[in-house]
């Protein structure tokens, strides 16, 4: 399990975004979804700067769809999350989970008291 990549907050939304959209892992769906879950707005820049980050720890990887939409006439980016990526999501689930552990109650005052 890679033990020398820590992604952010940002990074593992992004990838669990690219997990909930499966085959229609595309930048624009994957804003929306992004938006939508996170309920924050997302910039363009920010996501495609966040998506060349991820490929270049080996986090995800891309394809060209085949066909080029009409859209414009430029072919869309597919994305897909690595095994590494997996991988790294677990390892950094496991580490949040272990940190939440015995918060709860702490957690449940802090919002009754708000």
């Amino acid at each position: 399990m890679p033990t020398n990549v820590i992604i952010g907050e940002f990074e593992q939304l992004v990838l669990l975004g690219l997990l909930r959209l499966g085959d229609t892992a595309y930048a624009l769906p994957l804003r929306k979804e992004l938006s939508r879950l996170a309920q924050r707005s997302i910039s363009r820049g920010a996501l495609y700067r966040t998506l060349d980050r991820l490929e270049q720890k080996g986090l995800l990887e891309w394809e060209l769809e085949r066909e080029i939409p009409k859209r414009g006439g430029h072919p869309r980016r597919r994305f897909r999350v690595t095994r590494r990526g997996l991988l790294t999501l677990a390892a950094s689930r496991k580490v949040l989970l272990e940190m939440w552990s015995g918060l709860e109650k702490t957690l449940d005052e802090t919002v009754q008291t708000s």
